[in-house]
């Protein structure tokens, strides 16, 4: 199937809703448990508030994993993994089927322009943003903030696990508290969605026209590799987005503030006390934990939708096509 058009494999019809459904969310599951330690690192960099106390540097992203290991045992590393997982599964369905209804509106006679493929990434980012990730990250920033020792069971967090965090965080600030940062999410996810699928389609075209068969599926390494890269343009282009979002969603609104007004606040306190390289605090770990939860996402994703795709090939009454 070329990148650039919207028919499946040898010209068939392009992927069922359902294909893509099954394909991403088994995707997106893979790319969690691989990835999700770099998150939690890139998560308590972008918190830290040793940038903003005299005499104390910041710590690198290794240090950074090494005193979570250390004082909270290596699973610390995984803490809110329960929230990412019962969260990326539809993120990434929503993500991959949403891209490519949008990409099927956006094409002409069956073909797909670069510019068509950058506002169908653009708006995929958005719906899953708003559909999914938004109300995911809220519970899964509160349960990484929390400093407690995986190993002592007389260390009692505030939020026990992803349900119970969900829980706590709408029975005492509302519903409207797992939206809070909604916009800078859509924001994050939409300008990263337009910049990976670009860049993963016009890397994946130039190679697809460099074999015999220019239709043909890449090897699973190449489409990793693709993935890898793309993976690694959002999160530079966005990184003071995610620092803000992260920052705004960690902790409840003042009474009569606006979201306006706490972006504004965050970001003026942000650039006072920690300067403009705060910004950029955790972009480290979050390229090492984008760019190969990317090289997974695509690789399992292209796997499985195309054995998915096969069943196509079967025809009524059980027979089979050469």
């Amino acid at each position: 199937m070329s990148a650039k058009s919207t028919s499946g494999p040898g010209g068939k019809k392009p992927a069922s809703v359902a294909t893509n459904l099954i394909a991403g969310g088994g995707a997106g599951a893979m790319e969690a448990l691989a990835c999700h330690p770099l998150d939690t690192i890139k998560v308590r960099m972008q918190l830290s508030r040793r940038g903003r106390l005299p005499g104390l540097k910041r710590r690198g992203f290794i240090k950074t994993g090494m005193e979570i290991a250390r004082k909270e045992t290596p699973l610390g590393l995984y803490k809110g993994l329960g929230a990412v997982l019962t969260g990326i599964v539809p993120k990434m369905a929503c993500r991959f089927t949403s891209y490519e209804q949008y990409k099927l509106l956006l094409s002409k006679d069956g073909q797909v322009t670069t510019a068509a493929n950058f506002w169908a990434g653009l708006f995929a980012g958005v719906t899953e943003a708003v559909l999914v990730v938004c109300p995911m990250e809220v519970v899964k920033i509160r349960l990484q903030a929390q400093h407690h020792s995986m190993a002592d069971p007389l260390d009692i967090p505030k939020y026990r696990n992803a349900a119970h965090a969900c829980y706590t965080v709408v029975k005492e600030e509302g519903v409207g508290a797992l939206y809070r940062g909604v916009t800078l999410t859509a924001l994050r996810q939409g300008t990263n969605q337009a910049a990976n699928f670009t860049a993963y389609t016009e890397l994946k075209d130039w190679l697809q026209q460099k074999q015999e068969d220019p239709s043909a599926a890449l090897p699973g390494w190449k489409t990793a590799v693709i993935g890898l890269i793309s993976g690694a343009v959002g999160p530079f282009t966005n990184a003071p987005i995610d620092t803000i979002k992260t920052r705004l969603q960690r902790s409840p609104a003042e009474p009569g503030q606006t979201a306006l007004g706490r972006i504004t606040a965050i970001t003026n306190q942000m650039m006072k006390q920690e300067g403009l390289r705060a910004f950029w605090m955790g972009i480290t770990p979050r390229v090492m934990r984008v760019a190969p939860g990317q090289a997974v996402t695509f690789a399992v994703y292209e796997y499985l939708k195309g054995i998915l795709e096969k069943g196509r090939d079967v025809l009524p009454g059980g027979q089979y096509e050469e």
